[in-house]
């Protein structure tokens, strides 16, 4: 369980789950339903209220900030550059040679526009990215991810803000950057949804239900309902994905 302070409410309580190595796992709730707090403190961001979150067996509390996150790969919706040059980027946090930026830069399907920059992985991409798209700034986030090369990837996986052209292309990097790892994600997109393994459903920080896409299209729960949503064109309907943070 976990709260802000004595003050406030529980945001998450009584989560208990297990997840396999090597497992593809989506959360799916209201918007401030306790996805990404749960995340949070996997990544050891604050410390859990009562119970413990383990990592390889392991309370995070008792592992090294840097150890833990040495553990664990992050792609989050507002992808985090700094102002520098690509290389710079996507080397943060690891020793890279050029011949794995390029293959990095390729299995995040982001070697097509580098290739095309007068200064290619030595271009300045100014304050936060500016000068590269939305679209660009996620494709190098991805390949940050896969240099790092760590078993667990956290992903917040939304694509919704990127035009088609660009969505499929970031989208085909994060099919890469997933194969083989434990991945936990933040869902916004039912087609990525239903590839996952397991699909959490969390309603007012409490998990709803667990299981597969398949199970959980007919229980009538969260994930059935917005399954019935996603055709509708009322308004009232296009609200409710959006409640969910789902865009389609």
């Amino acid at each position: 369980s976990f709260s802000y302070g004595h003050t406030s409410g529980p945001v998450l309580e009584d989560i208990t789950l297990a997840i396999g190595r090597g497992e593809r796992i989506a959360f799916v709730g209201e918007s401030g339903g306790g996805k990404t707090t749960l995340v949070n403190l996997i990544l050891k961001l604050y410390p859990a209220t009562s119970g413990q979150v383990r990592v390889n067996g392991q309370p995070v509390n008792e592992i090294p900030v840097a150890a833990l996150r040495r553990e664990i790969g992050v792609v989050f919706q507002d992808a985090s550059l700094f102002s520098g040059t690509i290389r710079d980027n996507m080397a943060y946090g690891t020793v890279a040679t050029d011949e794995e930026l390029a293959a990095a830069a390729r299995r995040a399907n982001a070697a097509g526009f580098i290739g095309k920059l007068t200064d290619g992985f030595d271009t300045e991409i100014g304050e936060r990215g500016i000068k590269l798209s939305g679209g660009q700034k996620q494709r190098i986030s991805v390949a940050r991810a896969l240099l790092k090369d760590a078993p667990i990837l956290v992903l917040d996986e939304a694509t919704s803000a990127l035009d088609t052209k660009a969505e499929r292309a970031v989208q085909a990097g994060l099919d890469e950057l997933m194969e083989g790892r434990t991945t936990l994600i933040i869902a916004h997109r039912l087609s990525t949804i239903s590839t996952v393994d397991r699909i959490v459903t969390l309603r007012d920080g409490r998990i709803d239900e667990i299981g597969s896409p398949a199970e959980l299209a007919t229980s009538g729960g969260i994930y059935a309902e917005l399954l019935a949503l996603q055709g509708s064109t009322r308004k009232a309907d296009k609200a409710k994905l959006l409640r969910y943070d789902i865009t389609r």
